[in-house]
């Protein structure tokens, strides 16, 4: 995991954009990041929402912010800023809501947000409760769960996931949903799972060493996504990490399962 130096934060002015800031303040103390307020305007004939200049200027006292407007269609201008087009230099982080108002409201988990996700080079910090960060008092950090599907990015996602529990001294755990269902109906279904289950717990090892982390390994059959979600609420997890390179490995395209995760997760996610 690089150093968070740019934190981007795109804003609309509404409570959701107010609760991404609190978790943008929270890794910008620790990392000592500068953070980049980014608004899109509108389209013309829109209603301007807010103005950009102090807003969220209390959350955020105390730490380097930057204030940049834009135009044009909202996930386009997030992806060429955060990507380094305009600035030179792209973004280490992207901290947004699912869900939004105005010009951002089609961020549901649809077009626009899988155009984010799919195209910027940085991870995507978001959740569908991301609001519910408290107005004050630290953010806790105990628990990082990292979702592993064992494709060629398993490593990569697994070494940002440590490398971000170790900055906040969390407790790590990592999990694999084998996608086979949890109670099998025949003897050669259960050894046929069993044999699934051990490579999976044998490769998870393997990758725990690889990467030098620390972490509870959990494999478990069934839906990817409601085995992480579930292990997530179940180990009350403060943040949920995935990866999001690939198609390959059990999770599938990303606007599949990887979707169904982040709106179902009881916690933040980061996409890697």
């Amino acid at each position: 995991m690089q150093s968070l130096s740019k934190i981007l934060l795109p804003v609309d002015f509404s409570e959701r954009s107010a609760g991404a800031a609190h978790y943008a303040r929270l890794l910008a103390t620790h990392f000592d990041s500068e953070v980049i307020l980014l608004h899109v305007l509108p389209p013309e004939g829109s209603p301007v929402l807010g103005e950009l200049d102090g807003y969220l200027s209390e959350e955020l006292a105390g730490l380097k912010v930057r204030r940049v407007t834009l135009e044009g269609d909202p996930a386009a201008r997030i992806i060429e800023f955060a990507n380094g087009i305009q600035e030179g230099q792209g973004a280490s982080l992207i901290i947004m809501p699912t869900h939004s108002y105005g010009p951002f409201r089609r961020f549901v988990m649809g077009s626009h947000t899988a155009k984010v996700l799919h195209e910027v080079h940085c991870p995507v910090w978001t959740g569908v409760h991301i609001e519910q960060a408290p107005d004050h008092g630290p953010i806790p950090m105990r628990k990082i769960l990292c979702a592993i599907d064992l494709g060629p990015e398993s490593s990569r996602t697994l070494c940002w996931a440590a490398q971000l529990a170790m900055e906040f001294g969390a407790r790590l755990s990592a999990v694999h949903a084998t996608g086979a269902a949890p109670e099998p109906e025949s003897t050669s279904e259960a050894n046929w799972q069993s044999g699934i289950r051990q490579a999976a717990e044998a490769e998870l090892q393997r990758l725990g060493q690889f990467v030098n982390a620390d972490a509870e390994l959990i494999v478990e059959g069934g839906d990817p996504e409601k085995v992480i979600c579930a292990t997530a609420e179940r180990s009350q997890a403060d943040l949920l990490v995935i990866g999001r390179g690939s198609a390959a490995g059990v999770y599938g395209h990303l606007r599949t399962n990887a979707h169904a995760i982040i709106r179902m997760s009881p916690c933040p996610v980061v996409s890697v």
